[in-house]
């Protein structure tokens, strides 16, 4: 049986990914630490779609989490489609941030999405189709201090994601990185801050963003005009001009 992975799927993004995979009749297994959650959103969208909704409930920070979500998708069939959306956010001054949430903020946000795209790619590759949509944001364009180091793990999700793209070509597996700026969701909450960057584009617009992009075949996407205009004029101007705008920007 074929399935399309989400990460994070618990709420915010993940779980708006989720809702469009079972529309369209996509077998889903959907990972986060909320096994309640999952459990409801499962039950949900299989009765809803009448698709197979397989929720996983671990902890993605863990080697242990890794390995058992991905031993339980080999278990339940193949992967066809990827969604690393699992990732969070720490807003403070670099110093004074927690270094344990600091190490699982990076680990999450880097190593997982990385080893799980490894440890699915290679089943796409034989059967020549897949997908693997990996979670980045406009935060990658540019250094945010008080969020140096979210900023550094998405410009690395952008990095690792586009030369994906490139080795990809011909495969028949497609690579994309999706870029969001501000989103409604519960991720500048859990960051720490809900008041940071009030004008949020919704979910759902995110998600359009994306598999409209995935079928033309792009290596990357910023969701929303204005957030494109900010992102790229942020790779072109200097640092010591990009930087003191980017710290003013977050608190609207």
């Amino acid at each position: 049986m074929d399935f399309a992975l989400v990460t994070g799927a618990s709420g915010g993004l993940g779980e708006h990914y989720a809702r469009y995979l079972a529309r369209r009749g996509n077998n889903l297994i959907i990972a986060a630490r909320s096994a309640e959650r999952l459990g409801e959103l499962a039950e949900e969208l299989a009765t809803a779609h009448g698709v197979r909704v397989e929720p996983v409930a671990v902890d993605l920070a863990t080697a242990e989490g890794r390995e058992q979500l991905v031993a339980r998708a080999a278990e339940l069939g193949h992967v066809h489609t990827l969604v690393n959306n699992a990732g969070f956010a720490t807003v403070g001054e670099f110093a004074d941030v927690d270094p344990a949430r600091m190490a699982d903020e990076i680990t999450l946000n880097c190593v997982t999405l990385t080893l799980l795209t490894r440890a699915l790619l290679p089943a796409m590759i034989d059967r020549r189709a897949g997908a693997v949509i990996n979670i980045a944001s406009t935060a990658a364009y540019q250094p945010i201090p008080t969020m140096a180091v979210y900023a550094a793990t998405k410009a690395y999700v952008l990095s690792l994601t586009e030369a994906l793209w490139s080795e990809l070509r011909g495969s028949g597996v497609r690579a994309i990185a999706v870029c969001p700026g501000p989103t409604e969701t519960g991720f500048f909450a859990a960051a720490g801050d809900d008041s940071l960057m009030s004008r949020r584009r919704t979910p759902e617009q995110v998600v359009q963003s994306t598999f409209r992009a995935l079928h033309r075949g792009a290596p990357s996407v910023i969701d929303g005009a204005a957030n494109s205009i900010m992102a790229n004029l942020a790779k072109r101007l200097p640092s010591r001009l990009v930087l003191p705008v980017s710290q003013r920007v977050i608190r609207y």
